[in-house]
């Protein structure tokens, strides 16, 4: 991370020296972005765009700015200067700390459009090659991190859905079980009062009525022996 941080610092330096001799609140702004002073050289930039809006202006602004953490007004500044520029070289650096902006903003695939097209103008600049490796390797991080966290998440849903549809059914068993005992126990109560009831009348009624269903029965399978058995008619 020490290199990356080394990578953008030289490339805003670099930036700076494309419009020391253009105009003096330029060349002030450059003093004031060097010796560290980045809100004195965004005022000096943003007095110049007043007289003269060139992408280069743009371009440093966008530099004074990211240097204030102020990220996304920088993006801005860069995007501006790249509509205003025609300058390959400064095309080239604007796509670079675009790209650098998306970075510390943790945008990883803005980040990654940004070098490519820097590498489109500059095929040779080794800074953006390397810039661009990392940035593609945060976003390969950052995807696994966010499908890990997705997978957590989705197994808590469901562990939680879980339990609940365990607790459902555990308070369902609860709410009926204790009717189903009160029935049961409502149905021997019957039976053992229906006994108690019974007198012995009603008793001795019911064995012989049970005696004669017997007698029935048995007298209808000696009958069945000795009838002739016939054979089946074939349809």
């Amino acid at each position: 991370m020490k290199r990356y941080v080394a990578i953008v610092v030289s490339s805003l330096f670099l930036s700076i020296s494309f419009a020391q001799s253009e105009h003096t609140l330029l060349r002030e702004g450059d003093a004031n972005y060097k010796n560290g002073e980045y809100e004195s050289a965004e005022e000096s930039y943003r007095r110049a765009l007043e007289k003269e809006g060139a992408g280069t202006t743009r371009y440093n602004l966008g530099n004074s700015l990211y240097k204030q953490k102020r990220l996304e007004e920088a993006a801005k500044s860069y995007k501006r200067a790249l509509s205003q520029s025609d300058d390959p070289k400064v095309n080239a650096r604007a796509y670079h700390n675009l790209g650098n902006t998306f970075f510390e903003m943790q945008n990883f695939e803005q980040s990654i459009d940004a070098y490519k097209n820097a590498l489109r103008l500059d095929p040779k600049d080794i800074e953006t090659k390397y810039n661009l490796a990392q940035a593609q390797r945060q976003l390969q991080m950052q995807q696994q991190q966010q499908q890990k966290q997705q997978n957590q998440d989705q197994e808590q849903q469901e562990q939680q859905e879980q339990q609940e549809q365990q607790s459902e059914g555990d308070s369902s068993q609860d709410q009926q079980q204790p009717p189903q005992e009160q029935q049961q126990q409502q149905g021997e109560g019957g039976q053992q009062e229906q006994q108690r009831d019974l007198s012995k009348e009603e008793a001795e009624e019911l064995l012989r009525i049970a005696e004669e269903e017997e007698q029935k029965v048995q007298g209808k399978m000696k009958e069945g022996k000795k009838k002739p058995s016939k054979s089946k008619k074939d349809w």
